[in-house]
């Protein structure tokens, strides 16, 4: 309970400046737990006490800070006083602290930490986050899990603070990838194998139209057909991407109930087909619509009006873009929902084109592009299962469980359980999910079972063995 400990400090503070408890509370901020050294607890910046007025400024920052610490006294609470580069750093009672942060816990249950003063006058309001957003008609790809774990954690942090959220699973289930699948289908596809093994054997048929498709102008060709098709309202186009998009939230469904995260919308770039069109019309109606050389509609995100930096709307064939289509989706949540904050989260391979949308957008006129922000992560990398490379997040997910069942029967302290894969596949899920937060956010990292696995250290297995021995 940082609160505690931060008005303690505060109130010392107080008396040796006279300045208000509270308005010092804010400048004392905690100190991030370090591996690599002993950090103490709790900093206070000189300057940002200087900027607040609460110290006059006279001497080097730093000699103030080491005036400020000998009038400073170590009591109860804190346990030690020293001056860092500018600033004052606190240790505070350990036993003290495990007491306070016990009780509250077992007094305010889910709302520990929530009703925190620090979070008094928290602007509340609705926030729509979008997250996951896989592809449809291919199974989960394992690229997919940090998108879904972060994304479900800013979602669940934001409505414990109070906010009306909405989660939303933008599908990829419009556009040229798409193509090259309905015309891969129409050519070797299979009802028989879809009926069997739907998101397996389309995967197959969209591994396999990919490799044709770099070596044959006429399957690429195809692809293109076939999305205009679609594009056009061709019924047998959409009686085929229907089909497939329902298998693919159907088998979604289950991966997500697997790691316990829900969404109040699953959308998807073809909600927007038709009104690409409206934004393409606004465009050119504001002549911002540019055409290049090669017939391609662009906007120019340039100062100097060079095409420079411009952002690619439309096709020279006419089709629409990722791009159109988030830029129509953005324009609509707003309209629907009117909301405070749009929170967007994809690996950071995608900020270039995040920049482009909130620049058309900008420059289309809409002040509220301020409140949409990308959150960008790392990737992943060398994820594999017994069986080679990963493909799917379901493979990874069965891996974790069945490692797990094997790690419980070696281990001499593992109890008899009423239902051991229950406990292996909840266990298995909870070292996914810290692994992913283990690292900096921007960073890839590089998975290892060994470590997802581990019994001991900062791992989802020691969480869940710690959160056992507590509720015992």
């Amino acid at each position: 309970m940082a609160c505690l400990f931060r008005r303690s400090i505060a109130a010392q503070l107080s008396k040796i400046l006279g300045t208000a408890t509270e308005k010092l509370i804010p400048m004392v901020s905690a100190v991030p737990v370090s591996k690599k050294q002993q950090t103490l607890d709790f900093r206070i910046s000189v300057n940002s006490v200087l900027e607040k007025g609460c110290l006059r400024s006279g001497s080097t920052v730093q000699s103030q800070a080491k005036q400020l610490s000998e009038q400073l006294t170590c009591d109860d609470v804190v346990t030690e006083i020293a001056v860092g580069q500018g600033t004052i750093n606190f240790k505070v009672n350990r036993s003290l602290l495990a007491e306070v942060v016990m009780q509250e816990i077992s007094k305010k249950g889910s709302k520990y930490g929530i009703e925190s003063e620090l979070f008094q006058g928290y602007p509340c309001g609705r926030v729509i986050v979008e997250f996951s957003s896989p592809n449809i008609a291919k199974k989960f790809h394992a690229g997919h899990l940090r998108s879904t774990i972060i994304g479900n954690f800013i979602a669940n942090i934001r409505q414990a603070l109070g906010n009306d959220v909405i989660r939303i699973n933008y599908l990829g289930d419009w556009g040229m990838q798409f193509g090259l699948l309905g015309a891969g289908f129409q050519l070797f596809g299979s009802e028989v194998e879809l009926k069997a093994n739907p998101l397996q054997h389309l995967f197959e048929v969209y591994v396999e139209v990919n490799k044709m498709a770099e070596t044959s102008e006429d399957i690429h060709k195809a692809g293109q057909e076939f999305f205009k098709k679609l594009e056009g309202g061709d019924e047998h186009a959409l009686r085929l991407w229907q089909q497939f998009r329902s298998i693919s939230i159907e088998e979604y469904k289950k991966i997500y109930q697997r790691l316990g995260v829900h969404f109040d919308e699953y959308s998807g770039e073809s909600f927007y087909q038709e009104k690409t069109q409206e934004i393409l019309w606004l465009l050119d109606q504001k002549g911002l619509l540019k055409k290049t050389t090669q017939g391609t509609g662009v906007v120019e995100l340039s100062p100097n009006d060079d095409l420079a930096v411009y952002a690619k709307m439309v096709r020279s064939d006419g089709t629409t873009l990722y791009l159109t289509r988030d830029v129509a989706a953005a324009i609509d949540r707003m309209e629907k929902y009117n909301f405070d904050q749009m929170i967007y989260v994809t690996d950071k391979e995608q900020c270039t084109h995040f920049q482009q949308l909130f620049g058309v957008l900008k420059i289309m006129g809409y002040n509220w592009t301020e409140r949409c922000r990308h959150v960008s992560f790392g990737l992943v990398k060398g994820m594999k299962t017994r069986k080679g490379d990963v493909v799917f997040l379901e493979d990874v997910m069965n891996e974790a469980r069945c490692r797990m069942l094997q790690n419980m029967a070696a281990s001499k302290t593992t109890k008899e359980l009423e239902d051991p894969e229950d406990t292996a596949e909840k266990v298995g899920v909870a070292a996914l999910i810290i692994q992913d937060f283990k690292g900096p956010l921007l960073s890839d990292y590089e998975f290892d079972w060994d470590r997802v696995l581990q019994s001991h250290g900062d791992t989802g297995v020691f969480l869940q063995y710690t959160h056992a021995r507590l509720c015992r």
